[in-house]
């Protein structure tokens, strides 16, 4: 873990705003461990800059408050949202094209809402599906 803590992949305001306990077990620290080491630390580097982690880890009672996916990889530590520093459509979607092409064993690269946010996960107990997905 180069770029990226424990603390940035569970950060949530709503979190603290609800007074959810968003609090990793070590099985999800490990996992968060991982997603960041074969996926976002290696992203970070060739991108150059620093990139933000929008949504990490979630409980599942914080992934019920954000109205996440019932079987999110988010809940398992094996998912995060992120965008760039600028946060532009742009940006983003350069974001994304960078993580499409470096072959990188991505469970989920997900678009999402025109590049307001990039989804990536990376789960090592399952072979990486590789989907590119894009939501509307």
């Amino acid at each position: 873990m180069k770029f990226f803590t424990i603390n940035e992949l569970t950060r949530s305001s709503t979190a603290l705003r609800k007074k959810i306990n968003n609090s990793p077990t070590e099985e999800v620290k490990n996992n968060l461990i991982e997603l960041v080491d074969k996926i976002l630390d290696p992203v970070r580097e060739k991108w150059g800059k620093p990139i933000i982690v929008s949504s990490g880890y979630r409980c599942p009672t914080l992934n019920v408050a954000v109205g996440g996916a019932k079987n999110s990889q988010h809940t398992t530590g094996e998912a995060a949202d992120i965008h760039t520093v600028e946060d532009t459509v742009a940006e983003n979607k350069k974001l994304f094209e960078l993580i499409k092409s470096m072959g990188l064993p991505f469970d989920q690269l997900i678009n999402e809402y025109n590049y307001n946010w990039i989804h990536v996960s990376y789960s090592s107990k399952h072979k990486p599906r590789k989907q590119i997905l894009s939501i509307k």
